[in-house]
């Protein structure tokens, strides 16, 4: 069975084939309103039994991908939704459904790679996420907050004298060169990615005391290389863990 898994973000495109039990390499592109059509075809192009999709792309993305897989003759694609559990994890929100279906998935794939381990999934992209896993596969929850590109983006937005001083071509994804910056584009890549690293390592302080161990603090996404510049405790880089999310759940479609 050949099965096709996306992990569309607000940003970037992750896919990859799983062929049986095989999962294929995984593959990045990043996407916009104006290049999402070609995308989607390239990525239906071939012959599949299956389409698994996480989506927390919108409307645009999910109708391309539909339109897609009609024009190339490919099964729709499956929007995979947030369930109370699945694959050994249990849900942790008092509304399922209302758990990003990004996370949740990236909750199947972390504790599929990391079974019986208590873990704090860390995920630096539009927005930076942070969600405890304990030892029995219970998700106790997580928090949200902005990640330090839309940090950068919001004071360049709304406040006229920074964006002055800033200057044009301004990329928040650069990593700092320095905690305290010299400039003032060099100051808000500081700041950003310092504010999201520090509460990543409160996030740990407060997961250990309610654990009564400490988390394996696992880091991903886009944005991710700024703040890892800043963490001042033991971490370990992962990728794609909604793509393993989703070949876990298609394994368990398959059976």
């Amino acid at each position: 069975m050949r099965q096709l898994l996306i992990d569309a973000g607000n940003t970037r495109l992750k896919w990859a084939t799983l062929r049986g039990a095989r999962l294929g390499r995984t593959q990045v592109s990043a996407w916009s309103e104006r290049t999402v059509a070609p995308i989607a075809r390239r990525l239906l192009r071939g012959r599949f039994d299956r389409v698994l999709v996480c989506s927390v792309a919108g409307a645009v993305l999910e109708r391309a991908l539909r339109q897609a897989a009609r024009a190339a003759g490919a099964p729709a694609p499956q929007f995979i939704r947030s369930t109370r559990h699945a694959a050994g994890v249990r849900n942790g929100y008092v509304q399922p459904w209302r758990l990003g279906a990004d996370r949740w998935v990236a909750l199947l794939g972390a504790r599929a790679r990391y079974p019986g381990r208590a873990l704090c999934i860390v995920d630096v992209g539009t927005a930076l996420t942070i969600d405890l896993l304990d030892t029995e596969g219970q998700h106790r929850g997580g928090m949200i907050t902005p990640g330090p590109a839309l940090m950068v983006e919001s004071l360049l937005r709304d406040t006229a004298g920074i964006r002055r001083r800033a200057g044009r071509r301004f990329g928040a994804a650069v990593r700092p060169a320095a905690t305290f910056g010299r400039s003032t584009r060099a100051g808000l890549l500081s700041g950003s990615a310092l504010a999201c690293a520090a509460l990543v390592e409160r996030s740990v302080r407060e997961a250990r005391a309610e654990l009564g161990g400490r988390p394996r603090l696992l880091l991903a996404g886009g944005g991710a290389a700024p703040v890892a510049a800043f963490l001042r405790i033991a971490y370990q880089r992962v990728d794609a863990l909604v793509i393993q999310g989703l070949a876990m759940l298609a394994a368990l479609n398959s059976r």
